[in-house]
């Protein structure tokens, strides 16, 4: 069983950074890869960026690369998304999931789930 709790949302000017934290409880996050998700009102659920559990790999949705950055420490049994230039378009509920099969971009494939931190994006 794994439990997942982000935090680090909130309010940010377009152009600004916001760095979102996601802390796990249980003695087997090492092994789970990790990944972030964002959904905004009205629209379906969005692949974000996700990590293998060793942190040697790690994939970003397309539109996001450049912006974006996913990293884990594992001694903290968490795992961190690094937002910089960000958009009004990135306004969303960012969630962090586990997934014990390994890396993946769909949200399917996901065993845990946080229960999401707010991010805002101003113009």
């Amino acid at each position: 069983q794994v439990q997942l709790v982000e935090s680090g949302g909130g309010l940010v000017q377009a152009g600004g950074s916001l760095r979102l934290s996601c802390a796990a409880s249980g003695r087997t996050f090492s092994t789970y890869a990790m990944g972030w998700f964002r959904q905004a009102p009205g629209k379906e659920r969005q692949f974000v960026a996700a990590i293998s559990w060793r942190g040697s790999i790690t994939r970003y949705a397309d539109s996001l690369k450049g912006r974006f950055t996913i990293s884990r420490d594992s001694a903290k049994n968490t795992v961190y998304l690094q937002m910089n230039s960000l958009k009004p378009e990135d306004t969303a509920a960012y969630y962090c999931a586990a997934a014990s099969h390994g890396i993946a971009t769909m949200g399917d494939l996901y065993d845990y789930w946080g229960q999401g931190t707010q991010v805002t994006v101003s113009s």
